[in-house]
């Protein structure tokens, strides 16, 4: 038979216990309108402001309707107009922006009978990115050569005048007036490409923190750290025992991952195998240290993975693993420079798709460096060996 009285005392014995574990409570409530914020955000949205640099080679009334119908559209961030092409270029290299429009010399010329070459140079290792920027800057252009094909079709027939005894006008090469070229600077990138290294990457930071979970604060719940304590043991050989084999672990499935994308999707890794290796013992180690941080003050497994979740969930969303940060409103973009896996995913795809060095990627590195020493310092120096 059901006694109600002790069913209503156990779930204010229940509700007693969430009460007093106040991070536990929080991610209860917190954890499900992050998801759900993020989720629809990124998902839902669009990409819109992408960084872009116009080359304009040539001054007049052309040329400054085109930029003006250029920075009309929502999907570009004009970041700088300027008159070199390989400034340009080095600006979509260095990461400074997705594309440069390249405007050519002749682009005021309407006497001229041959089709204008305006060139979309662009960093197709952001693939998405490339998807929205190649049709909607083509479908503009193709806009613009309309017009000015128009524009040359009533000039062409005022001069000729209407009993001319010129040849026929070729109207069809009139309204060609662009000729829209493409450079993907890196080449076909397939959205297969563009997943697996930030995939990696979250497949490291997922393994290292909720392992540590289980390697301290569940341990720590079984009464086994305390056991080991007793023994004539640091908490420093304790910590640096847990790194290790952590690292071993995270290394060992982020190699096995590249192993089976090479083998199953053909990816291939552009830069130094050596150097991706480095940087996946580098966030292994961030992660670690992460969880370390963690579960230096808390008592039991659950309340380890209820306060790690609202870290780790939201950073497969904020930190541009399946789609660009842009789909993202501005405060969580700007939340994402303080993601450790923003710069994780970004040091590991411009290895792996764009083949650059250590040179190339080093703020990535300092930064993720940066966060490893804070998260081991705040992790040892907040780790209670007694509760």
């Amino acid at each position: 038979m059901v006694e109600s009285k002790k069913i209503m005392w156990m779930l204010k014995k229940d509700l007693l216990v969430l009460w007093r574990h106040k991070p536990r409570l929080f991610s209860i409530f917190l954890f499900p309108i992050l998801m759900i914020a993020l989720f629809g955000y990124g998902m839902g949205g669009s990409i819109d402001n992408l960084p872009v640099v116009v080359v304009k080679q040539s001054s007049g009334p052309i040329t400054d309707q085109t930029l003006s119908a250029i920075k009309g559209l929502d999907l570009y961030d004009v970041k700088d107009i300027i008159t070199d092409p390989d400034k340009a270029k080095d600006m979509v290299k260095n990461g400074q922006v997705k594309a440069a429009i390249i405007l050519p010399t002749d682009y005021e010329d309407m006497s001229s009978s041959q089709s204008k070459a305006v060139t979309i140079y662009v960093d197709s290792s952001d693939q998405m990115a490339t998807q929205t920027l190649v049709p909607t800057t083509q479908a503009l252009f193709t806009q613009i050569s309309t017009r000015m094909g128009l524009a040359k079709i009533q000039t062409t027939t005022a001069q000729s005048g209407v009993n001319s005894t010129l040849s026929p006008i070729n109207y069809q090469s009139i309204t060609s007036s662009i000729n829209f070229e493409i450079v993907k600077q890196y080449g076909d990138i397939k959205y297969i490409d563009f997943l697996v290294p930030a995939i990696i990457a979250m497949t490291v930071m997922m393994g290292a923190m909720m392992s540590m979970g289980e390697s301290l604060a569940g341990e720590r719940e079984r009464g086994e750290l305390a056991r080991l304590f007793m023994t004539p043991t640091s908490v420093s050989t304790v910590v640096g025992g847990k790194i290790m084999s952590r690292l071993v672990i995270q290394t060992a499935t982020a190699l096995v991952l590249i192993g089976a994308a090479i083998a199953l999707f053909g990816i291939t890794i552009n830069g130094s195998m050596l150097l991706t290796i480095f940087l996946l013992i580098l966030t292994a180690l961030c992660f670690v240290g992460f969880g370390i941080m963690v579960s230096a003050r808390v008592s039991t497994q659950e309340d380890y993975v209820q306060m790690v979740m609202p870290f780790t969930m939201p950073q497969m969303f904020i930190s541009g693993v399946f789609y660009p940060l842009e789909t993202m409103p501005w405060i969580f973009q700007k939340i994402a420079y303080i993601s450790p896996l923003t710069y994780a995913n970004d040091a590991l795809r411009g290895v792996m798709l764009k083949g650059l060095t250590i040179g190339d990627i080093w703020v990535d590195v300092a930064v993720l460096l940066g966060f490893t020493g804070l998260f081991f310092m705040m992790g040892v120096i907040r780790f209670n060996r007694d509760i």
